[in-house]
Order: structure tokens, then sequence, then C-alpha cells
């Protein structure tokens, strides 16, 4: 009898009297940071057989780390666009402080639910 098979793509190495799969981990060292995190539970409560396949497959961190940085590019980009059209400026920030900070809050905020919307729990296209 063969020590190995290859069925469905994947290796199999005989153990015992059972084929188990030669899984191995990715070496991506990039961080999932938050929206990576979020995003995950989501994939786990909501679409688990595609986090089981991601996860098998070794792609999940990879996944994460690009949605990681898609989602912190858009953030800035969204962030940058509102302030322009609030005229959000330096100049608000040095004259008046608290309304500069309140307003980047409303901004951020805003724009973090844009991004949660759109990346994190919008319809998922790996």
């Amino acid at each position: 009898m063969r020590k190995t098979i290859i069925e469905n793509g994947l290796e199999y190495t005989l153990v015992g009297d059972y084929f188990l799969p030669n899984l191995t981990l990715t070496e991506e060292h990039r961080p999932i940071g938050k929206w990576g995190r979020l995003h995950r539970e989501y994939l786990k409560t909501e679409h688990p057989v595609l986090f089981n396949s991601l996860v098998l497959s070794g792609k999940l961190w990879t996944y994460l780390a690009d949605l990681n940085e898609q989602a912190q590019e858009r953030l800035f980009l969204i962030v940058e666009q509102m302030m322009v059209a609030e005229g959000v400026t330096e100049d608000l920030k040095a004259s008046d402080l608290l309304a500069w900070v309140g307003a980047m809050n409303s901004i951020r905020n805003r724009a973090e639910e844009i991004v949660l919307h759109e990346l994190i729990y919008g319809e998922v296209a790996v």
C-alpha cells in the first residue's frame, strides 16, 4: 500500500490506518490588523465554508493581510476626501483645536462605517 496519495489537490500521508492531509503553514508575516480580525470573525460566523476553505488551502492569512491593507488605504482616502469637502484644515486646527478634533472624530467615525460596510461586512469575493 502506498504511503502517500494525492486527492482533490491535497497530498495525504498514511499514519497508522488513516490518511491525514499534509498541511503546511504559510510564510506570511504581514499583520492582519483590526480590519483583518473583524473580517475573520465575520467569515467564521457568516461564511464558515469559505473560512474553512481558506484555512485548509493556507490562504487565509494572506487574504486577511491584503484586506487589511486595502481597508487602511480606503480609510485614509475617505478621510482625506471628507476633510477637503468639509473644510477641515490645518488653519482650523490652529485657530480652534476643539472644533477640529470634533470634526476629525466625526469624519473618522463615518469613514470607518463606510469601510466596514464596503469591505468587512459586504459581499465576500475571494
